[in-house]
């Protein structure tokens, strides 16, 4: 195989296990430099993403040689839920990290394993060659986070599933598994099952069809923060699921008042709305196959119109527009990305 200058690995690594790092040994003999790309950055932790990017790169790096780390640098991208603008985001970061980092790149390559459908967003990466691996052992790290946020006993659960991990994520998990995040993911985990258990009987696995409300007025955005699990204490749009006898925008000023008793009568919000999208990602939601209209109501208000949480919302608050950034990793499922279709929050590069 001829050498190449920069292997590029990307995943979840949630967690990081020993297929992962066969891939990234991969990297390592056939590239004089390796970027790994964490995606799923940038968001709260739930079932599905439980490590953030940070705990992540540090895990990776600690498996390494010190000789090794020297190569090795990280990249986190978030989640886009849209493929195009994640893989220009890949492509841009990673460029920018070369360009810092400074010298001659003319030969890069993307690291992935065969017959791992895990990896298909990797299809969207098409401007640099593909070096693929066979699939060395049946490790999946998805049925490694059900073994651990299902175990009576964690430290038991850990020890059968050892053999699966590089040390340092062992040792990691040791620590981490007694952290009160480990015993949120655990109940967030609970009620998820609760919830797919309810479905079983449907003849065919069922498509749930929701409403969004994003609200703005005088500079600032109406959020809820969630009483129950998944995502208890995050922060979200007003919304829920549609009745059987209404039409969307009635689902959404209905969930909307229910959740937030926002005072502003029903025909006002009706003249505020501005626009209306749909977001479909299959990975949107972590309750299962998820389709949500989002509504945007532009309140052509000076002061803010007085709000009482209710239903199933513990708090409901205004928060200025300059302050959604800054609480990405605060967010519900997608829902600083329904935000950041309409209000363009994200600058790129960033």
């Amino acid at each position: 195989m001829h050498r190449i200058d920069v292997a590029v690995l990307i995943g979840r690594f949630q967690p990081f296990h020993q297929g992962h790092a066969s891939l990234l040994t991969l990297a390592l003999s056939t590239a004089d430099k390796v970027i790994v790309v964490l995606v799923s950055a940038f968001c709260a932790r739930s079932v599905r993403n439980p490590f953030t990017w940070q705990e992540r790169a540090a895990i990776i790096s600690a498996s390494l040689s010190e000789a090794e780390q020297a190569r090795v640098s990280f990249i986190p991208v978030r989640d886009y839920y849209d493929e195009q603008r994640w893989a220009n985001t890949v492509r841009i970061s990673v460029m920018q990290t070369l360009a810092m980092q400074g010298g001659d790149v003319l030969r890069i390559a993307l690291i992935g394993c065969k017959k791992d459908a895990s990896g298909n967003y990797l299809q969207h990466v098409t401007q640099w060659r593909r070096i693929e691996a066979e699939r060395i052992n049946a490790t999946d790290a998805g049925q490694i986070r059900q073994q651990l946020l299902t175990a009576e006993d964690s430290q038991a659960t850990l020890d059968e599933v050892e053999a699966l991990l590089p040390v340092s994520v062992v040792n990691f998990l040791r620590h981490w598994m007694l952290l009160p995040d480990y015993a949120g993911l655990v109940q967030e985990h609970l009620q998820l099952q609760k919830y797919k258990d309810a479905w079983k009987a449907a003849p065919y696995p069922p498509v749930f069809c929701t409403v969004d409300a994003v609200v703005k007025a005088a500079g600032h955005v109406l959020l809820v923060q969630r009483g129950g699990y998944p995502g208890k204490g995050l922060w979200a749009l007003p919304g829920g699921f549609l009745d059987q006898q209404e039409l969307l925008l009635q689902g959404a000023i209905r969930e909307l008042i229910e959740e937030t008793n926002l005072a502003v009568s029903k025909p006002e919000l009706e003249e505020a709305l501005l626009d209306v999208r749909v977001f479909d990602h299959p990975a949107r939601s972590q309750r299962g196959r998820t389709i949500t209209h989002a509504h945007f109501f532009d309140l052509p208000l000076a002061t803010l119109p007085e709000i009482v949480a209710a239903d199933d919302a513990a708090r409901a608050a205004w928060f200025p527009l300059s302050a959604l950034c800054a609480m990405e990793e605060q967010f519900l499922d997608d829902h600083f990305h329904i935000l950041d279709q309409f209000l363009q929050l994200i600058v790129e590069g960033n």
